[in-house]
């Protein structure tokens, strides 16, 4: 580990509370523990217990609201410690969406804090990661670049520029909102895991092997979008607003509640199995098995497993989910969409698309079969 100069008091307790902060490392300058030394010292086991505290608490509940007790009467050495040990657990755990549930709670974590924290505190937390915060009286100033980098993955619609007030290449918001802006910084860095050698790998699934097996348990690794009643699915003719609203996911990020219904009533339309659907939503940063197999039960069972209908192309533009680029009339192939299908004028559905292409699909009541290319104009 780096050693950096020797913090004050202050200064402990500061990146004890937020040992995501570049600088941290200080906190344990005095002891220098290497990582074989974390996974292997028995005067570190209390860390390590707190680390896997951390985890636990991540999936048990991946909105953060699991406090870890102990952490509160833990010094900020073992504080600090606890979270490097918590982030090679995850890292080294089969699924990515691991780590992106741990990510999700610890951000939650530091969220608290801020959330009650004075506003010198915020930004001061703010400017280490690189934002440009201020306090301006009861409120606090951002540059306009770090506003945006932080509020767009946010789907809140409170959170568009739109409904900002910007002056002067500067966002003026409540310390409540910088505090959820900041929450999202947090989350993001710690998205991206360790890189772990091979031997420091096997160490841990040596040391930690049974720990893991159950992240493993409880995480699994998305599976494969299979065969259904309809016969195999066809992800690589999925319409493109689909495509994306998965890579949405599976990247870690969120996504909105439009774009989640969307996705499944529409994997339900084309033959996807129950636990298939579930599974495509396991990347989610906030990602919870019981009540994720709720909402889709509700999704594709209504109607007596019919299902609720996808929603048709203006309802997904009209919730910023369609990803149509260019317009296939203009000169330059450039601006021109890869995906000139979506610009039919009779297309109305995705599900259309899927049909057209060549999808099956489950059929309606009132519908004799499954669509072809020569019949664009038909009804979904």
């Amino acid at each position: 580990m780096a050693v950096h100069r020797a913090p004050s008091l202050a200064e402990h307790e500061l990146l004890g509370q937020y040992p995501f902060l570049p600088g941290a490392e200080a906190l344990v300058e005095e002891l220098s523990p290497s990582l074989r030394d974390l996974l292997e010292d028995r005067v570190l086991e209390r860390p390590r217990a707190l680390g896997r505290m951390r985890v636990e608490a991540a999936l048990q509940d991946p909105t953060g609201a699991v406090e870890v007790g102990d952490l509160d009467q833990a010094s900020p050495p073992e504080r600090f410690l606890s979270f490097v040990y918590a982030r090679l657990l995850v890292s080294a755990a089969p699924s990515p969406a691991a780590v992106r549930r741990w990510a999700v709670a610890e951000a939650k974590r530091a969220w608290r804090r801020l959330d009650t924290a004075p506003s010198e505190e915020l930004c001061e937390v703010a400017r280490r990661m690189s934002y440009g915060l201020e306090p301006e009286g009861a409120m606090v100033r951002i540059r306009l670049p770090d506003y945006l980098h932080l509020a767009t993955p946010i789907r809140e619609a409170d959170f568009h520029l739109v409904r900002q007030a910007v002056r002067g290449g500067e966002v003026l918001v409540t310390p409540k909102r910088a505090a959820r802006l900041v929450q999202e910084g947090v989350r993001v860095t710690l998205t991206t895991p360790v890189a772990l050698d091979p031997g420091l790998r096997t160490a841990l699934e040596g040391t930690e092997g049974e720990f893991l097996r159950e992240v493993a348990a409880r995480v699994p690794v998305p599976s494969p979008l299979s065969s259904g009643p309809t016969g195999p699915l066809r992800p690589e003719v999925f319409p493109p607003c689909v495509r994306k609203m998965q890579r949405t996911l599976e990247a870690g990020e969120n996504l909105s509640h439009a774009g989640r219904f969307a996705l499944a009533a529409f994997l339900h339309r084309a033959g996807a199995p129950f636990d298939t659907i579930v599974d495509a939503f396991r990347g989610a940063p906030d990602f919870d098995e019981s009540i994720t197999r709720y909402q889709v039960e509700h999704i594709t069972q209504r109607d007596g497993g019919r299902g609720y209908e996808p929603p048709e192309c203006a309802t997904i533009r009209s919730h910023g989910l369609c990803v149509r680029e260019g317009d296939p009339s203009a000169a330059k192939p450039l601006d021109r969409s890869r995906d000139e299908l979506c610009f039919e004028p009779w297309l109305r559905h995705p599900v259309q698309y899927y049909r057209t292409r060549g999808g099956r699909v489950r059929e309606r009541a009132s519908e004799e079969g499954p669509g072809t290319p020569a019949e664009p104009g038909r009804s979904p």
